[in-house]
């Protein structure tokens, strides 16, 4: 198979009359990064003059690979059950046969496995991405993980990543190729924010004149680290700023509970509010003096520190994972130790007492530093590169 996707040029009539046909696998299609990522992906093979097969459970997000001129297969791939999975392996060597599939890019660990049985069968290159560093304290997780590191080549999102892959699972260093996930700047750019919607979001969350506004996105979960922030948030002593937790609690109901009960305890129910999911973060972005990502675990990589930089805003994260890699300390963000409210106290300090003119010169240097170094546009041509060179290899 000679096939290729063409990076920067799209399909035209002297292009091979047969696409490269690229199959993207995970478990649904719902809200995430890893779904948006998928999406992205597909947009861009399609522009290179691919052909983006996606296969997953289904959700809301199909839509969306239709309208960018991807197709769809519906399985259930979301499932763990080692019967069904063997079964789904089954079904992928009949798509792979019927669709001329010429390679597959696996982005979670249940469909991985399907995918790779699949692809050992028909002889078909298999990438993964490693998205995360999974929970590994025993034998069994780390040989159900380890299906991420057995591609053709290993994507790792970060190089935080890519370490843990070489320490836990010994991926060799020659089969990893390193690529940050991007942020849309088009979708994430402060000039498109209107007026209109920055009044509807203010109104909707009751966000109070002339005061200070600093935001921690992420679903509601303890090692997203909202408790810690609510108590650095303590330290502060102030009244008069607006701290807004953003994010669903995805069922998490008794955390939930504990967030609030926590926000009562320390006298903060003026200063601290849960406003649930946002869907325009561009604009949430836009009304905050600070965000915050006070995870006290790694992130993998952290989509929130790059968006809110993107959008010129100062950032605060915690001191691990690909923060390290995003943040430059006190040129567009501050970094602080995990888990630890004092020094997120002083961070936050840092942010609230900026100049303008300190806010102004931090905010252009992180734009820029986004646009260089953390663009979509670079991810889908380093990902499409990794393509070419598995299907050159296989040709």
């Amino acid at each position: 198979m000679s096939d290729t996707i063409n990076p920067s040029e799209p399909q035209t009539s002297d292009s091979p009359s047969r696409r490269a046909t690229v199959l993207q696998i995970l478990p649904a299609m719902v809200t995430g990064g890893v779904e948006r990522g998928t999406v992205e992906m597909a947009e861009a093979i399609v522009n290179a003059g691919g052909r983006a097969l996606v296969v997953s459970a289904g959700g809301p997000m199909v839509h969306e690979l239709t309208r960018v001129g991807a197709e769809h297969i519906e399985l259930p791939v979301d499932s763990k059950n080692f019967f069904i999975m063997r079964k789904n392996a089954t079904r992928l060597c009949h798509i792979i046969k019927k669709e001329s599939v010429d390679l597959i890019h696996a982005r979670s660990r249940a469909p991985a496995w399907s995918a790779y049985w699949a692809s050992k069968r028909t002889n078909t290159p298999f990438i993964t991405t490693f998205h995360g560093t999974y929970s590994h304290g025993n034998p069994f997780k780390r040989w159900y993980n380890s299906v991420m590191t057995k591609g053709d080549r290993v994507i790792a999102i970060s190089s935080f990543i890519a370490g843990h892959m070489r320490k836990i699972y010994g991926v060799r260093r020659d089969l990893i190729r390193l690529i940050h996930r991007g942020v849309d700047l088009f979708r994430f750019d402060p000039e498109k924010v209107t007026a209109e919607r920055l009044v509807k979001l203010t109104t909707q969350w009751n966000i109070p004149d002339g005061v200070p506004v600093i935001a921690l996105p992420g679903r509601l979960t303890r090692w997203k680290g909202q408790l810690v922030f609510i108590e650095a948030v303590a330290k502060l002593g102030r009244k008069d700023i607006c701290c807004l937790l953003i994010g669903s609690d995805q069922g998490r109901v008794e955390y939930r509970k504990l967030l609030e009960r926590k926000i009562k305890e320390n006298d903060l129910e003026g200063v601290i509010t849960i406003v649930d999911q946002c869907n325009d973060m561009p604009t949430a972005y836009m009304l905050t003096d600070l965000v915050v990502s006070a995870s006290t675990d790694p992130e993998a990589f952290g989509r929130v520190v790059c968006e809110a930089q993107a959008m010129g805003r100062p950032v605060v994260a915690t001191d691990h994972g690909g923060a390290r890699e995003t943040v430059i300390e006190d040129e567009t963000g501050w970094l602080c130790k995990p888990g630890d409210a004092d020094s997120m106290a002083k961070a936050l300090e840092k942010g609230l007492s900026l100049s303008s003119q300190k806010r102004e010169k931090m905010a252009q240097a992180a734009k820029a530093h986004i646009e260089k170094e953390f663009s979509k546009e670079a991810m889908c041509t380093k990902t499409l590169e990794v393509y070419n060179e598995v299907l050159t290899i296989g040709s």
